[in-house]
């Protein structure tokens, strides 16, 4: 199935990091001991259906700047056969944070701070899942530092809504990308 669907992706320029709303100085650097930017994921990350623990990896990220309302997490899979990326995850992160520890992004038991929102899946963390033979995927974590605090109708709402919902400006962002392949 995956080699009919090699050249069918949702697209790079379809991810949030791309969208007008949430344009703003590149200025957080966001980082894992887990793998490096466009470096392999750790099976250890992957979804359990790709045999992996479906743990999420560790992030670390400089400070955000004076005036961050919260921090939004979006983390997705750009190279889905799909029309538009899958939302593997969101996440509104305290200001004060810099870390999140492996595992802090877990559905059932997030770090302090973080509130997990809807995904594409549901909610919580969800890993690398490719289609076998689809080739290498990229899965990019995206950090965007907002101005104004979402309200609760953004929180509720879907993926792709509550992106679109996201007032300007962004205060700074930051990315990090991973690739998986089964």
């Amino acid at each position: 199935m995956g080699r009919l669907l090699k050249n069918k992706r949702a697209g790079e320029e379809r991810i949030a990091w791309h969208r007008p709303n949430l344009g703003g100085p590149d200025t957080l650097e966001l980082t894992s001991e887990a793998f490096a930017h466009e470096a392999p994921m750790p099976l250890a990350h992957a979804g359990r259906r790709a045999g992996g623990d479906n743990t999420s990896p560790s992030l670390a990220w400089s400070p955000a700047p004076e005036g961050t309302a919260q921090l939004l997490l979006v983390f997705e899979d750009p190279d889905v056969p799909m029309p538009a990326p899958a939302v593997h995850t969101v996440a509104l992160i305290d200001p004060k944070l810099t870390a999140l520890p492996t595992g802090g992004l877990d559905k059932n038991s997030p770090a302090p701070g973080v509130r997990l929102l809807r995904s594409t899946m549901s909610s919580g963390y969800f890993g690398p899942e490719p289609i076998k033979g689809h080739g290498p995927h990229r899965y990019v974590f995206q950090l965007f530092a907002l101005a104004e605090p979402l309200d609760e109708a953004a929180r509720q709402a879907r993926p792709r809504a509550l992106l679109d919902s996201v007032a300007a400006p962004i205060l700074a962002r930051g990315r990090l990308d991973g690739i998986y392949e089964r």
